[in-house]
This record gives C-alpha cells, structure tokens and sequence, in this order.
C-alpha cells in the first residue's frame, strides 16, 4: 500500500486544523454578537496566516491567543463585545540580569530595584482585571527567575503566556514545568544562521549555541509552540540576507519566526541612517505574506501586526510594559516610564497613558525618535518629561481594526 504523498498529509492536516477551527467558533455563540465590521476584518487578517495545531491549541500566530483558549474568548467578550478600553496585551520584565549585552536591547539602561515575587503577582493579576489576555514574560533573561514557573502559572490564568528568552540555562525539566503550568508559546532570541554574526551582535561568546541548544530542549516538549525571535538589521535586510535566514529557521524545524527591526531605543540608534524605511518594511511584509502561502513556518512581522490596514500601533493604550524594576511604560520599545507600581496603581498609570497617546499607523519610536533625540536626556525618560514628550509627540491615523472597533464602541453607547 503506498503511503500518502507529502501533499495529501498537508491536505489531511488542513482538513483537521478546519474542522477544529469550526468546533472552536460554534463553541463560541457570544461571537455572532461581535459587530459585522469587526468580524470581516478579523476574517480578512487571519486570511494572511495558516492556523496551526499545537497540541491541540490552534495557533494563528504567537501574537494572539490561540483561537480556542480560555484567553481569545476573553478577547471576544471583553474587546470585541463589551468594547472595553483596557490593555489587550502586556509585557513584563521578571529580571534585568541576563548573560548577553545586546547593543539594541531596550532594557539595557533601566535601573531599580527588582520586584519581588509577590509585586510581580500583584501586576499580573492588575494586568488580567484591567483586561489583558495576552501576556509576554521577558527580561533581561526570564530563566534565571527562580520563580518563573509559578509566575506562569499564575499569568495563565485567563491569559495565554509567551515567553521571550536568549535560552541561556534552560534544562528540559524547566521546559516541560512550563509548559505544564500553562505556557503556550516560547520565542528563543536567534538573529543570523551565522554564529559570529549573532554572538557579536549579543556581546556574548556562545549566545548562538545556546539559543540552538535551548530550541532543540524547547521542540521536544509536546504541545508546546516554539518559535524564533529575530531582530533585523537595516542591512541584512536589504542585503537579502532575511530570506536565507528564514530558510535556515525551517530546516531547524521551529513553528514560527517573529520578526522586528532594530528599534531607535537608546542614544546609538537616533540616527536616520540606522532606522528602517517604508520600503523597508514593505520589503519584509511581502517576504511574510510569501512564506506564509507556502506554510512550511509562520512568519510573524510586527511591522505587519502594527500596520494602518491591519492593528496599527497602540502603545500606551491596548499595549503595557511593566519592565522588571515595576516601572510602566507604554510598550518596550518606548523608553518612557510613566510611574512605577510601588509608588501608584497599576491602573492609575494606565489611564494616565492612555489620556497621552493616541493609536497611530505605524511604531511609536520610530515615528517619534527625533523627539527623543531633541531631549537629549537619558533613557527612559521620567514622568514629567513622557507627559511632555506624548504632547509634542507626531500620531498618524488609527490602524484598520482600531477603526472599527472606536466605531462599533460610540454605536454600542
């Protein structure tokens, strides 16, 4: 008897991946309350992506909630159908230690004293009452938090967890724990096939075997999503050099490559030369829509995500970073601290962030980062000099979905 052909397993996998996605929505009824305009774009967005099945979680992309969690029902009633103004998705910083000194990394001048334990519970939970449902634990190097698994558990409550990290440390028990208490997704910092590319770029003799090491752990866990997290540079970019790297990803087999530019987040970077242009971007959104077709890996762009036609940018307002001293900023790629949660609520700080920056087409900093340099201060930027910064600050149109959803919420009142 012949064996299936390679096409024929992906038609059965589809098949499957359907049906499941079908049992999901029909699961669902307060969905057929989401406003049609609201739907459609949701519609047309997933279109972009191939929903996967990992571990029975059906995945569109790390960035979301798989679509038959807990946490996109919340998403469906809390934002879509009961419109509410809260953040959606957050990121939390559990350390600042970490063993690698990445020129671009957007906490390497934040400074503190560290939250305990019992803060960083406090701000999870603040997090999913305020209305997030997505929940990204990063660092400096979230591994070398002692208590990073009951962290986790605890953020999985309601909310889909995702984890950033070099790799450096991890063990296949603290693997499987993770998953165990809820983790669905873990991205391993992985910028260049090439190991003296990326070790030089992370300051950090054997930063490359290690992420390989921790992605070989992470792919042997059952059910887990694993995924790469790449920062591009404006050269590699233009050199080509993206397209290779993605094909080197899929040859190690990983589900999905999350992708960014270097951010102007620090002094170094508040060059014009150094930032990435519209075509740029242009050129990796064509580049994700492509591999996406084929479906041999998820290609994630956040110039994608935040684009006018699709989320947009809402720093400070669907978007929070609470960085691991507990000071709050409106993403992690705006280095800006509005208050820190020792000192006020974490609710208070929000609102206030809120009041100061408005849902834009395109990434904050980037648009902004003359700003920053004009200040000439070091980063992050205290209270007074954000509320500043946020009202002197350029905001373009609300992406395509913000849109809609500002529309469906003043017809609903």
């Amino acid at each position: 008897m012949r064996s299936p052909s390679p096409a024929a397993k992906r038609g059965k996998t589809k098949a499957r991946v359907r049906g499941a996605l079908a049992r999901t929505l029909l699961a669902k009824p307060r969905i057929l309350r989401v406003k049609p305009s609201l739907s459609l774009f949701l519609l047309g967005y997933m279109k972009k992506f191939r929903v996967r099945s990992s571990g029975g979680n059906l995945i569109l992309h790390s960035h979301l909630p798989p679509l038959n969690s807990e946490a996109y029902g919340r998403f469906v009633d809390e934002h879509l159908v009961a419109g509410t103004e809260g953040p959606s998705h957050a990121q939390v910083g559990l350390t600042n230690a970490c063993p690698q000194r990445c020129a671009y990394c957007y906490n390497r001048d934040r400074q503190g004293t560290p939250m305990d334990t019992e803060t960083i519970l406090g701000v999870v939970r603040d997090l999913r009452d305020m209305g997030v449902f997505w929940i990204g634990l990063t660092g400096g190097e979230p591994l070398l938090n002692k208590d990073l698994t009951a962290i986790t558990e605890a953020a999985a409550d309601g909310c889909a967890v995702k984890l950033f990290t070099t790799g450096w440390g991890v063990t296949p028990r603290l693997a499987r724990d993770l998953h165990r208490a809820g983790l669905f997704s873990v991205s391993v910092s992985l910028d260049h096939w090439r190991e003296d590319v990326h070790d030089a770029a992370r300051g950090c003799p054997g930063a490359f075997r290690a992420a390989l090491e921790a992605l070989e752990i992470f792919r042997r866990v059952p059910g887990l999503h694993v995924g790469v997290s790449a920062v591009l540079t404006r050269d590699m970019i233009r050199r080509g050099e993206t397209e290779a790297f993605l094909d080197y990803l899929v040859g190690l087999g990983v589900d999905e490559a999350w992708l960014s530019e270097v951010k102007p987040v620090a002094a170094p970077f508040w060059d014009e030369e150094a930032l990435v242009t519209d075509e740029d971007i242009r050129t990796l959104v064509r580049l994700q829509d492509r591999h996406n077709r084929e479906g041999r890996i998820t290609v994630n762009y956040l110039g994608h995500f935040e684009a006018r036609e699709n989320f947009g940018c809402n720093a400070g307002r669907k978007m929070i970073y609470v960085d691991a001293f507990g000071d709050v900023s409106p993403c992690v790629f705006t280095p800006v601290s509005f208050g820190n949660v020792r000192d006020r609520s974490l609710r208070e700080i929000a609102a206030e962030m809120r009041g100061c920056f408005r849902p834009s087409d395109s990434c904050f900093i980037r648009r902004n980062v003359g700003l920053f340099k004009a200040l000439g201060a070091a980063v992050p930027l205290g209270r007074e000099a954000g509320l500043r910064l946020a009202g002197e600050a350029g905001f373009g149109v609300p992406g395509e979905f913000i849109r809609r959803w500002e529309k469906a919420r003043k017809r609903k009142g």
